[in-house]
């Protein structure tokens, strides 16, 4: 039944090869809606939770150029940036190229 319903919506997780990260907070509004659409999409990725972990926090700033907002996502070690930036490339129909390149990291 998921993959009729995954076909007549046109998701195709199946060929979902990126290797995707995200650091969020468990009750971050925007780092729901982040992970509902990558859900959504069929992306299976790696959460960092991060709250109250400065350590954590830190290292996701370092990564993040400096930006310590949260979600940070990360697409093949690419820094995408926060929700809206996800939502930005997905209504541009730039995000599901990225999801479907293929890494050496997997």
């Amino acid at each position: 039944m998921l993959n009729f319903l995954n076909s007549l919506l046109g998701r195709h997780p199946e060929q979902i090869k990126a290797n995707v990260e995200i650091y969020t907070w468990q009750t971050c509004p925007y780092c729901i809606r982040a992970k509902m659409l990558l859900s959504w999409k069929g992306v299976n990725f790696t959460e960092y939770k991060i709250d109250g972990d400065e350590t954590a926090r830190t290292i996701m700033a370092e990564r993040a150029d400096g930006r310590r907002s949260v979600p940070q996502i990360f697409i093949n070690n690419q820094h995408i940036g926060g929700c809206d930036d996800l939502y930005q490339l997905d209504a541009k129909a730039q995000l599901d190229p990225l999801l479907f390149q293929v890494t050496g990291d997997r």
